[in-house]
């Protein structure tokens, strides 16, 4: 029995170890400017950034956004990345994104791979590594990309997440960061706008409990609710607005 405990432990070990990234200083010196002066805004018509005060300057952060484009990876660095907030940003990124050229940026530029359908331990494992070293960590709480403009049921793993942190290191202060991305058509293309609104962060230790499951659907409700808030229908008239 204890053998067999003990072989199990080794195992999620090795699992969690086989997962690993990082940020390449020189890429990220090269990519976060090039990204934030030349390809976004020549791509986009306006850019609207809205609560940057609201991002925690020091401890772990989970940044949870809405996902309705491929250029939400950008969007985001844009919008709490480096250039603004001064730390570096982890991603938990789609295994099938993570191959090829794109997949060497990717694993250079902070990101790491996961099966979005059954998440192994290894990426839970090394999410959680990063978030006690009070690194910003990006999930996208949906899962996949949505093109609708409403909030889909969120994936639980989020929560669970930080949950984990909070009962391992208590006081960690682990936040999350609830983030909607509107862009103005559902696929974006040359000229359109994006709006991105970041709410007030969520303090995980208020919805910790005895019980994980009670506690993770708590939090997932919160987080939801938050990201409503954020994602109201009414900002269309703000895209309209700035036509006149």
């Amino acid at each position: 029995m204890n053998q067999s405990l003990s072989s199990q432990q080794s195992l999620s070990k090795q699992q969690s170890d086989s997962i690993n990234s990082r940020v390449s200083p020189w890429l990220a010196r090269l990519l976060y400017p090039l990204a934030r002066y030349l390809v976004l805004p020549v791509f986009f018509s306006q850019i609207e950034v809205i609560g940057q005060e609201n991002i925690p300057k020091t401890e772990p952060v989970i940044v949870a956004p809405t996902h309705r484009s491929r250029w939400d990876a950008m969007i985001i660095p844009y919008a709490v990345g480096r250039l603004v907030s001064g730390r570096d940003l982890r991603f938990m990124v789609s295994a099938n994104e993570v191959k090829g050229v794109q997949g060497w940026f990717i694993r250079r530029m902070g990101g790491f791979p996961v099966d979005t359908e059954h998440p192994g331990i290894g990426s839970v494992r090394h999410s959680i590594k990063l978030l006690h070293k009070d690194e910003m960590l990006v999930i996208f709480p949906e899962g996949g990309i949505y093109r609708e403009n409403i909030i889909h049921p969120l994936k639980r793993g989020v929560a669970r997440i930080a949950l984990e942190v909070e009962s391992e290191q208590p006081g960690s202060e682990i936040k999350i960061l609830p983030i909607s991305i509107k862009y103005d058509q559902p696929y974006p293309s040359w000229g359109s706008k994006v709006i991105v609104e970041i709410g007030s962060p969520l303090n995980v230790a208020d919805y910790l409990s005895d019980s994980l499951r009670q506690s993770s659907q708590k939090l997932t409700n919160a987080l939801k609710a938050s990201l409503e808030k954020l994602h109201k229908v009414e900002d269309e008239c703000r895209f309209a607005s700035s036509e006149i």
